[in-house]
């Protein structure tokens, strides 16, 4: 059997899963094979002769992806005139030479993952030949083209009006979108993958993949890799200090689903409750900015981490880790800090119970509540006993349910089904 992955990158979380289900794969003998727009240059798998980038053309040096994503975004200038990078809306409107690539290659067939970008276009699904199976690590394929709907439940029938764009007209881009994939995707061969129960479920609700199978396969990862390493060690070799509780966290940077805006005040509580003595921040993904935000604790900055050895690390040096996600699918962050033994703290929202087991491996807050939310750090903190506990049950659960095997053969599975 001859799989394709499809993928805009291998990075970032929905890229950097795309892989390792690739990798389990792999690792199973399957013949699987990935395309992707291009490969970047910190890309762990730039050397992997089993991904291909699209080939190079006479179009190449005028159209590179960076510019295929600004032109895809340029039906946006209506409703956003001065690009906003906290926009996460896919118009995917740009012709696109996947099918002819992927003709060569001869799959069975084709295992979509995060595809937009202007990476594929919305209209070229009905021309591939072999069965879809597309792997969803977002809500865009059935929005009018926001990735989250951050509460808005007008996919459920056409959207239009579309408050992500602050749009008051029924027949805006939104609409015109989501009329685009109704139209190309009446009469695909497809299965729905989504890797948490709640994605399921609001793919099963939506106008657009109510008609298709949906099937649950939770992400997985190298549990190998991301484990349990001695706290002193990790702090020692990142600096950070030996006596003080930790709460890890990764940057937010423009894009408020992931929380920032309820972090920083749910801090700074923790703070003026008396904790300022005994906790000190920790912030990957980002370098120490010119002006630091007020997180009522000293910060520790660790910068941008690219390898599975220093994300490790960085997770076994903290006594918590908190996601603040507003919205969210199944972050791959809060599966590599229970796969390292950290309990986490999070909202009770979207495929955070699927991670996070209430008061068993850490705790979920109620929705939005910043004082429940600085309750719940507090009280993984609060006692050593229970804190053993929950390292204990989180580093269990992922070795029981997010394996990298465990994925992959959840894929081999369903992939010898749909292909009959």
């Amino acid at each position: 059997m001859k799989v394709l992955l499809l993928s805009h990158n291998l990075e970032g979380g929905a890229g950097g899963a795309a892989y390792r289900v690739h990798k389990g794969l792999r690792n199973l003998g399957v013949d699987s094979q990935v395309l992707i727009q291009r490969h970047w240059d910190s890309s762990q798998s730039k050397d992997d002769d089993t991904v291909r980038a699209m080939p190079k053309n006479k179009f190449s040096k005028w159209l590179n992806p960076t510019w295929k994503q600004e032109l895809d975004w340029r039906p946006l200038r209506a409703y956003y005139p001065d690009h906003d990078s906290g926009i996460c809306f896919y118009t995917q409107w740009l012709p696109d030479s996947i099918p002819s690539q992927v003709a060569k290659l001869e799959p069975d067939l084709i295992n979509l993952h995060w595809v937009s970008g202007g990476f594929l276009q919305i209209e070229t699904l009905p021309k591939f030949k072999q069965p879809l199976i597309w792997t969803l690590h977002d809500m865009w394929a059935f929005t009018g083209g926001c990735d989250y709907s951050q509460g808005c439940d007008r996919y459920l029938n056409s959207c239009g009006a579309c408050p992500y764009l602050r749009s008051h007209k029924t027949q805006d881009l939104s609409r015109q979108i989501w009329q685009r994939k109704a139209q190309a995707w009446k009469h695909l061969n497809l299965t729905i993958v989504t890797p948490s129960h709640w994605l399921a479920q609001c793919a099963q609700s939506s106008a657009l993949l109510r008609n298709f199978r949906v099937k649950v396969i939770p992400n997985g990862l190298d549990t190998s890799q991301y484990k349990p390493i001695n706290s002193k060690m990790a702090r020692q070799l990142l600096g950070l200090p030996p006596d003080k509780l930790l709460i890890l966290f990764g940057s937010w940077g423009h894009n408020r689903r992931k929380g920032g805006d309820l972090l920083q005040p749910a801090l700074k509580r923790l703070s003026q409750a008396g904790w300022q003595e005994k906790v000190e921040v920790v912030i990957f993904g980002v370098t120490q900015p010119k002006v630091k935000p007020d997180l009522g604790f000293k910060a520790h900055y660790l910068g941008r981490l690219n390898d599975e050895l220093s994300l490790a690390l960085a997770y076994s040096a903290a006594d918590v880790f908190v996601a603040p996600s507003l919205q969210d699918n199944l972050p791959t962050t809060v599966m590599e800090a229970i796969a390292c033994g950290v309990p986490c703290v999070a909202f009770n929202i979207g495929g955070m119970p699927d991670l996070i087991e209430h008061q068993q491996n850490g705790y979920l807050a109620r929705p939005y509540e910043i004082e429940d939310f600085t309750q719940g750090i507090a009280w993984v903190l609060g006692n050593s006993e229970r804190h053993q506990h929950l390292a204990y049950r989180a580093r269990e659960k992922a070795e029981q349910e997010f394996t990298l095997e465990l994925q992959a053969k959840r894929y081999q599975a369903l992939f010898e089904e749909v292909r009959g």
